[in-house]
């Protein structure tokens, strides 16, 4: 049996700064546009006392950005019920006790249950953090039974304007999300093209390529969408895009980036020739999406050390901010929350930028201050600005966000009454040490032993997957829609593994990872995709350099 080994915690690069976010002027707007109104109506009526309440229904409008407009108001209703559900047991519980030690054990577990629920549904970002800092924070909010209806009403109200806020675009550009996501994916297999599939590099190109598609078709083939033109004209485009990821010595990466322009704004999309193959075959069975359409406890099941991990961590972080007086433990509790990543390399990373980014948070929280005083109009401006600041900054670096979220916070204690700054500042810095260090600890000591068992798992079924589209592509006329089918579920068991493989390899104390045929499984399942895409029509004669006995080998 294969001996564990650690891995080691990297430092280079964690706080590099990378390209921003093609839509981050999107939840930074929206933000803005959800935050303040209610709160300056707020300040009218002499009531910022009651902007807590408002603010969790307002930040709703932070998620769904990436969704085509149909899938964006279900998700976002969702969000705005998912966050006042939390508020609401969050107030039940400050209202029937002032036990601290309870109040972080249930906000520990509300943090576990969030996280899970999040990376199960793939709600992206921001995910769970907002949602735990609102539910984390009200546990120590004063509260009375009498004020819980009015307060939940509040944030009611907040949610269902964020909701309006986040479905407002699609007046404009209805297609908006799908025609991003379709740039997205030529780009990337542009990208991928570039390399003629020889150079250094390729590999982490073709997987950025999959991933891009899969997002893409995933985007086209959300549940709920009917087809029409438009999409039927994006889904071509898609399979330029296979074309490429399938022969990239024989695709104009130029072609591809120049589709991808003319995807902006609302002009015209580029039509190409369409495959031999019906419309209704490239829509197949919407395999893909299967994973994602399992029942939600199904999706929940391997994601338990995770929840196990950011439960323990936020309680024991708690816990410690409590014993060392620190007046808001629930700051400890949020900053545990936030460290939780897919492994504990990836937890280590995000520790080191959640911490840098409250540092620097601070500082400028101090010079933010005596403006922030002034009026109650300028409190709430810098908090819009902050708001905006972080979306803005947040997607270049997590640290550099969090330089905003930091002052933004501290703000948003001070709504209900003024407060020393440097009695802030000092909580806020030690609860972010505590938080961190007792949470990185957590997710050492809570070690995700299923993590190699997932990953043999993921390599199963990519090559169940891959053998069953090659026995497809052996026959002389497979049945109408099933060719589509294989290729779709192929190609999305490739990216689950190429993702779980990652997220596996990332794990401390892991048994040897079986790398070698997670390589020889991608290898394997793109030649297969590539036979298939050739088999289908999809590339033209004159760019098609031959198939070989590989391409369909069982």
């Amino acid at each position: 049996m294969s001996s564990a080994t650690p891995h080691r915690l990297p430092l280079a690069g964690v706080l590099r700064l990378g390209r921003p976010s093609d839509i981050w002027f999107k939840p930074a707007l929206s933000v803005v546009a959800s935050v303040a109104p209610p709160n300056l109506i707020l300040v009218g009526l002499g009531r910022l006392d009651l902007a807590m309440y408002t603010m969790a229904g307002s930040l709703c409008a932070l998620y769904g950005h990436n969704r085509p407009y149909a899938a964006r108001a279900r998700v976002l209703a969702r969000v705005v019920l998912g966050m006042v559900g939390g508020l609401a047991v969050s107030l039940f519980a400050a209202a029937l006790t002032t036990d601290a030690v309870v109040l972080v054990t249930v906000g520990a577990v509300m943090a576990a249950v969030q996280k899970a629920v999040c990376d199960a549904t793939r709600l992206g970002p921001p995910g769970n953090v907002v949602l735990t800092f609102i539910s984390s924070a009200s546990l120590f909010a004063p509260q009375t039974l009498g004020q819980v209806p009015a307060h939940i009403g509040l944030a009611l109200a907040a949610g269902a304007w964020a909701w309006l806020v986040g479905m407002a675009p699609g007046l404009l550009r209805p297609y908006g999300p799908e025609r991003r996501a379709t740039a997205q994916a030529l780009n990337a297999a542009a990208a991928y093209a570039d390399t003629r599939g020889t150079a250094d590099g390729h590999a982490r190109a073709r997987g950025a390529s999959a991933a891009a598609l899969h997002a893409a078709w995933q985007s086209l083939l959300a549940p709920g969408l009917r087809p029409d033109p438009t999409r039927r004209a994006l889904e071509q485009l898609l399979v330029r895009a296979e074309v490429a990821l399938a022969a990239p010595a024989d695709t104009d990466p130029a072609r591809l980036r120049a589709w991808a322009r003319e995807l902006r704004g609302t002009g015209r999309i580029p039509r190409v020739e369409p495959s031999r193959e019906s419309a209704d075959e490239l829509l197949g069975v919407d395999a893909e999406l299967a994973v994602a359409r399992r029942p939600l406890r199904h999706r929940l099941a391997p994601l338990v050390p995770l929840a196990a991990r950011t439960a323990t961590g936020c309680a024991l972080a708690g816990y410690a901010a409590l014993a060392l007086g620190v007046g808001r433990p629930y700051w400890a509790l949020v900053t545990a929350a936030s460290l939780y990543q897919a492994n504990v390399t990836l937890t280590w990373n995000r520790g080191v930028q959640r911490v840098v980014g409250n540092l620097v948070g601070v500082l400028f929280f101090a010079a933010l201050a005596p403006l922030a005083h002034l009026h109650p109009v300028a409190l709430v401006l810098c908090a819009v600005a902050l708001n905006f600041g972080a979306e803005a900054l947040i997607g270049r670096n997590y640290w550099l966000g969090t330089v905003c979220v930091t002052p933004m916070a501290l703000l948003v204690t001070e709504f209900a009454r003024s407060q020393d700054p440097g009695q802030l500042i000092t909580e806020r810095v030690a609860d972010t040490l505590v938080g961190a260090l007792v949470g990185f600890v957590a997710a050492v000591a809570v070690t995700n032993r299923r993590a190699g068992d997932r990953l043999e798992q993921a390599l199963n079924t990519a090559e169940r997957a891959r053998e069953s589209a090659a026995r497809l592509l052996a026959e002389p006329h497979p049945a109408p829609g099933a060719l589509e089918s294989a290729r779709r579920t192929l190609a999305a068991a490739l990216v689950d593994l190429r993702a779980t493989a990652d997220a596996a390899a990332g794990e401390w104390w892991q048994r040897a990872l079986p790398q070698e045929r997670v390589v020889l499984a991608e290898q394997a399942g793109h030649r297969t995709l590539a036979a298939a895409v050739r088999r289908q029509g999809l590339v033209p004669r004159h760019q098609d350099p031959g198939r070989t006995t590989e391409d369909i080998r069982p």
